[in-house]
């Protein structure tokens, strides 16, 4: 389980009793692990075998997990699609921006995300991709990484200081190296924010591809981050593009974005 997730984990069973035990269970599953054993959720949760299986049953019941007998795996069903649509719909900024998005990566060749995010949750919501794009394209709700990409460190970025200093100090408890290396980058992140309107990443989280994000509100007074993301495979880019070109793009279409938005 990477970092960001022991973190949520670890904020979802500060609340107790059932409810925050079935949110770590449902935060176990991945788009890389969709389907998981009880033994794998037993290893994912901590939780004790009786209290798991109590739980794992509720959850099918109420059709927000599945039992497939044939494996003996657990995995989400329609009923957590159905809890994802109110959200969905709400975020009128994808209506409006997938054109955009659209245009950028056929132009750049490479997926062009958007994020939102709220506390040290941070997933897609919306996905626009080339059909000459060779990189793999990310699952839609997919959590993003907080410290190891463009989108996630300008995410933490555009964060009030002591809240950013908040992830920081849980990260260091659970991974020590990731948060040193956080830092040294976050600070790069925010020059890089002040100077250019955006962040880099160039290979953190593969060394293949490089990539730039912009921040901005979700809506006047939200306490949720949209984030615009544009990753793009090193081979494809010339000496500085990434800074002079793919970087101020990415702006142009937040900005735009943001002023449509009021």
């Amino acid at each position: 389980m990477n970092s960001d997730s022991q973190l949520a984990l670890a904020d979802s069973d500060k609340g107790g009793g059932a409810l925050a035990r079935g949110i770590a269970v449902l935060q176990a599953f991945s788009p890389e692990k969709p389907s998981l054993t009880g033994r794998e959720l037993i290893a994912a949760t901590g939780l004790p075998k009786p209290t798991l299986f109590r739980l794992l049953a509720t959850l099918c019941e109420a059709h927000l997990l599945r039992y497939n007998e044939s494996n003996g795996c657990y995995m989400p069903a329609a009923g957590l699609a159905n809890l994802a649509a109110p959200l969905l719909a709400r975020t009128s900024i994808r209506q409006l921006a997938f054109g955009p998005m659209q245009a950028l990566a056929d132009r750049m060749r490479a997926p062009v995300s958007l994020g939102l995010g709220q506390a040290f949750d941070l997933v897609f919501i919306e996905l626009a991709q080339s059909k000459d794009c060779v990189t793999v394209r990310p699952s839609m709700g997919s959590r993003i990484s907080l410290a190891r990409t463009a989108t996630g460190r300008a995410y933490l970025s555009a964060l009030p200081e002591d809240k950013r200093q908040a992830y920081l100090d849980r990260l260091s408890h659970s991974n020590p190296a990731m948060a040193e290396m956080l830092q040294s980058r976050l600070m790069q992140a925010q020059q890089d924010l002040a100077q250019h309107g955006f962040t880099v990443n160039q290979g953190d989280l593969n060394r293949e591809v490089h990539a730039v994000a912009v921040p901005l509100r979700a809506a006047p007074g939200s306490d949720e981050m949209c984030v615009f993301g544009c990753a793009v495979p090193s081979f494809e880019l010339q000496p500085d593009q990434l800074i002079h070109d793919v970087g101020p793009r990415l702006v142009t279409l937040a900005r735009s974005i943001e002023a449509a938005m009021g």
